[in-house]
C-alpha cells in the first residue's frame, strides 16, 4: 500500500463531491481498487464543493490502496470544483469522474492508454455505439440532453455527448483549459472542451458501461434555462482570442496554471446528461 500523500504521480483523477457523503465512500472504494491494478503512480483528488455533511471527514479518515487528496471549493457547481482540482493537480495525466461512479472504471485502461498513445483529450460517451447504458430512463432528461448537445456540439470538437462525467486530458492542457475555464454550472464541460479544442486538441470518444445513479439534482425543469444562458455566454467567449494559442499538448510535468476569474454562475450537480 502506498503511503498517503507519497510521490509524484503519473495519473491525477479529481472527482467533485457536494453532499456526497452516502455514496462517496463506495466510490473512493471503487476508483482507489482500479487506480491501484493500473499499475502506474496514481492519487485521488477530491473536491468538498461546499458539503454541509460528512463528506470531508470521509476523504480525511480515507486509508485505501492510492492516496486521496482533499481540496475545498466554497463556490457552488460542478465545473467549480472541478476547475479547483484540475488547476490543483501536477501529473502528466488527468481528468475526472463523478462520485457516483455511474461510468463503469474499466473504461480507465482505454482511456489511459489513449492519451500515452497522444490523443490530447478523451472522453467517455454515452452515444457512441458500443456503450451500453442502463437505467436512463427518464424521458425528458433523456430528450433534454440530446438537444442540448446537438446545440453545443460545434463548440466541444464533434463529440456526441459532452455531458458524460468521465474525462481525461493531457495534464498541462488540462491545467491550461481550466485556467480560462468560467462556467461553474451544469454546462462546464462545454466551455472546458472548447478551451482544449481552441488549443488545437483533438477530442476522443470512448465507449462506456454507464449506469444511472440516484441522487442525481439535476432537472431539465429547473435548470434548462440556466444552461442555455451558460451556453450563450460560452459562445461569447468563443470568439474572443485565446491567452496562449500554443497547445498545451505535452505530458511533460509543468506548474500549475495560472487561473482566470471564475464567473459566479449559479449550478450544481452531474449536468444535463
Amino acid at each position: 500500500m502506498r503511503a498517503h500523500g507519497g510521490g509524484p504521480a503519473d495519473l491525477e483523477i479529481v472527482v467533485p463531491a457536494c453532499n456526497e457523503a452516502g455514496r462517496l465512500p463506495a466510490g473512493l472504494a471503487l476508483l482507489g481498487e482500479k487506480l491501484a491494478g493500473l499499475g502506474v503512480p496514481a492519487r485521488i483528488l477530491v473536491v468538498d464543493n461546499a458539503s454541509t455533511d460528512g463528506t470531508a471527514g470521509i476523504v480525511r479518515d480515507w486509508r485505501g490502496p492510492v492516496p486521496a487528496r482533499l481540496l475545498h471549493c466554497a463556490l457552488r457547481g460542478k465545473g467549480a470544483a472541478v476547475r479547483v482540482g484540475l488547476l490543483a493537480t501536477g501529473a502528466p495525466y488527468t481528468g475526472f469522474c463523478d462520485a457516483d461512479m455511474a461510468t463503469d472504471l474499466a473504461a480507465l485502461d482505454e482511456a489511459l492508454a489513449l492519451l500515452r498513445a497522444g490523443h490530447p483529450v478523451v472522453v467517455g460517451s454515452r452515444r457512441h455505439p458500443s456503450s451500453l447504458v442502463e437505467g436512463y430512463a427518464q424521458p425528458m432528461r433523456r430528450l433534454g440532453a440530446v438537444t442540448f448537445n446537438r446545440l453545443v456540439r460545434d463548440l466541444a470538437g464533434g463529440i456526441r455527448d459532452t455531458q458524460c462525467g468521465f474525462k481525461f486530458f493531457s495534464g498541462p492542457l488540462a491545467r491550461a483549459a481550466a485556467a480560462d475555464l468560467k462556467t461553474a454550472g451544469f454546462a462546464f464541460d462545454v466551455e472546458l472542451l472548447m478551451h482544449c479544442v481552441r488549443r488545437g486538441a483533438s477530442v476522443t470518444a470512448i465507449p462506456v458501461v454507464w449506469r444511472d445513479q440516484p441522487g442525481t439534482t439535476f432537472s431539465v425543469r429547473r435548470h434548462t434555462s440556466q444552461c442555455l444562458l451558460d451556453v450563450a455566454r460560452i459562445r461569447t467567449r468563443a470568439g474572443r482570442p485565446v491567452r496562449d494559442p500554443r497547445p498545451a499538448l505535452s505530458p511533460a510535468r509543468n506548474p500549475p496554471a495560472q487561473p482566470a476569474p471564475l464567473v459566479l454562475f449559479k449550478g450544481t450537480g452531474a449536468g444535463p446528461g
